[in-house]
Formats: structure tokens, C-alpha cells, sequence
């Protein structure tokens, strides 16, 4: 068992523990994530589970779109409810959401983010203190795995072009690091020759990896930073008659991105744990409600690297993000 899986372990067994304690059983919690898409619908099945396990109330509030002007009047709501005693959200921005987040910590609710961070992400250290803890990837070593998986399936040397969201995003900032980071170190011949930002909109990386498919005729692969970045990348390749000639690499295990993998399109996958930061968020805010004093400030969730050599292994398959049926 890693100190991970340990860690969430012997906080499950604590939480679950404390019984109908009043504090916990009166513990409601606020759920904003960042926009609606596969990856944030598996984290609410986290939320909406552990908030079962453990009797507690979630009112959930989930933005259409993705930017802190869409997220800030949803945050405003529900402090102004004067109800909610925990918030958990995944920033739109690391910097500009520090403010509102601050005022709903301000007015006595405590603040978990999940998936991205606020300010460097050092809630102990860094210059952002007052959230209980982050619960997330370590996205710079995603991004670095990523780039290894990418140059691996290009032979090591050829132009890579990286797709992503909007710029000051902790979680797909850290991920173009960690990409760029393993090209320049450990592959001299690959050339990242771009990144582009869709601003979350998957018709927009279509055509931006389109543009540069045009542009650049020997590109040999794409990295799409999450779930519509490589949702696009992937399409534009299709569309272009590249599928098994340009190679995608796609951060998050979305039925698409499968899908893509089955049929040679998409080399690799990196699937996060949305299950696990949902379902942990709830676990720490109960935990902090019935008054434990030493959670840990972050926790990393860890990746499965998803290959056609292991996507119908069970032991694999069970992170690939299920999303019900309406």
C-alpha cells in the first residue's frame, strides 16, 4: 500500500469512526467546481457519496462555462445562503479567486479546493494560507509523464504541439511545465513548436490544432492538457486524416478519449482520480468538522497511465471516468 493509499485509508476509517456526531451531522457543504465536463461529474459522484457515507448535506452549484467572472457570482451565492459551513471548489484562477475565496473564508466558511490550487499551492508555506488543504494531482509530474508517453510513441524526435485551457490555471499550467520540462531535458530532438488556450471550449481546440496540423505538415504529436484540449486535439487529427500518423497524448480518461485509444488515434492516457478528491474533500471537512486538527495540508491522488495494453486490464479500467446516464 503506498503512503497514499494509506493516508486515505486511515482517514476513511477516522471519519467513519466518529459516528453521528452533532458537528458532523450538521457539517453542510457547498460544491463549486470549475465548469461542467466528465472529469468534474466523476468528482461530484465522490462528493455525493462520501456526503451519503458520512450524513452530511452538499448543495451543489456547478458553473455552465469556464473564468472566475462566471464562478465568482455563483461562490457570492452561496456565502450570501449565511448556511454553508465548508466550500468545495477547484479555483478558475490562482490569483483572482484568492479574493472571493478569501471573503467566504472571511465569513467563517472553511475553504477546500480540489483539482487546482490557489496561489503556488503551499497552504503551510506559500503566500495562501487560509484553505484546509488541496487535493489533487501533482500535475508537473503529470505533464512530465505525458511528454515521456508522447516522445516515446514519436521515436524521440520530431515538432509536438501543446493544446490547453486558459492561462493561470494551477492544474494545466503545471502540466505544460512538466511537458516542456522532459522535452528539453531528456528529449533534445523534440521541438515543442506551440501552445494554444481554447478558454475551455472544444470546437476552439479543433480548430487551433487544425491550424497547426496546416501549418506545421510534419508534426508529429499533440498534447491536450485536459479533457476538451484532448478532446479536440483529438478530432482535429480525425478530421484531418491523421489518426496513427500524428500522435495525442490526452490528459483525463473521458469515454472519448478511449475510445480514441481503441481505435489507434490517441497513444496514451493519463487518467486522473476525481473520484478520490471528491470523496476525500467531503472526508477532511467532516473530519475538520468533528475537530481534528492535523489533516494534511496537500494530498496528491496519484495517475493510471492508460495504454491499449492495459485498457481492458479491470484493475486499470476502473479509473476511466464513468458517467452516468440521465
Amino acid at each position: 500500500m503506498s503512503k497514499r493509499q494509506l493516508l486515505f485509508a486511515l482517514i476513511a476509517a477516522l471519519v467513519l469512526s466518529l459516528g453521528p456526531r452533532a458537528a458532523v451531522a450538521k457539517t453542510k457543504i457547498g460544491f463549486l467546481p470549475g465548469v461542467v465536463d466528465p472529469f468534474y461529474q466523476v468528482m461530484q459522484l465522490g462528493v455525493e457519496t462520501a456526503a451519503k457515507d458520512l450524513g452530511v448535506e452538499v448543495v451543489t452549484q456547478i458553473p455552465a462555462t469556464w473564468g472566475v467572472e462566471v464562478q465568482t457570482p455563483i461562490l457570492d451565492a452561496l456565502v450570501a445562503r449565511g448556511d454553508l459551513n465548508y466550500i468545495v471548489t477547484a479555483p478558475t484562477d490562482k490569483d483572482q479567486m484568492i479574493g472571493p475565496l478569501k471573503a467566504a473564508a472571511n465569513a467563517g466558511i472553511k475553504v477546500i479546493t480540489v483539482d487546482t490550487f490557489l496561489g503556488d499551492g503551499d497552504y503551510k508555506n506559500g503566500p495562501v494560507t487560509f484553505p484546509i488543504s488541496y487535493i489533487g494531482s501533482d500535475n508537473v509530474e503529470g505533464g512530465r509523464i505525458s511528454g515521456r508517453g508522447l516522445a516515446k510513441a514519436i521515436g524521440g524526435k520530431g515538432k509536438v504541439y501543446i493544446n490547453s485551457t486558459n492561462p493561470n490555471v494551477s492544474s494545466v499550467e503545471g502540466r505544460a511545465i512538466g511537458f516542456k520540462e522532459v522535452m528539453e531535458k531528456e528529449f533534445p530532438d523534440v521541438k515543442v513548436v506551440g501552445l494554444d488556450f481554447n478558454l475551455d471550449d472544444m470546437n476552439t481546440a479543433v480548430q487551433q490544432t487544425a491550424a497547426v496540423l496546416q501549418r506545421t505538415p510534419d508534426l508529429a504529436g499533440v498534447f491536450g492538457t485536459n479533457v476538451f484540449s484532448a478532446q479536440g486535439a483529438g478530432t482535429a487529427v480525425i478530421n484531418a486524416g491523421l489518426g496513427g500518423h500524428v500522435q495525442v497524448v490526452a490528459y483525463d480518461a473521458t469515454q472519448f478519449a478511449i475510445e480514441q485509444l481503441r481505435a489507434g488515434v490517441i497513444t496514451l492516457v493519463l487518467a486522473q482520480k476525481p473520484f478520490d478528491m471528491g470523496y476525500m474533500a467531503v472526508q477532511f471537512a467532516a473530519a475538520d468538522a468533528a475537530g481534528v486538527t492535523s489533516l494534511p495540508r496537500r494530498v496528491e491522488t496519484g495517475f493510471a497511465i492508460i495504454g491499449k495494453d492495459n485498457v481492458d486490464d479491470p484493475a486499470v479500467a476502473r479509473f476511466i471516468y464513468k458517467v452516468p446516464s440521465k
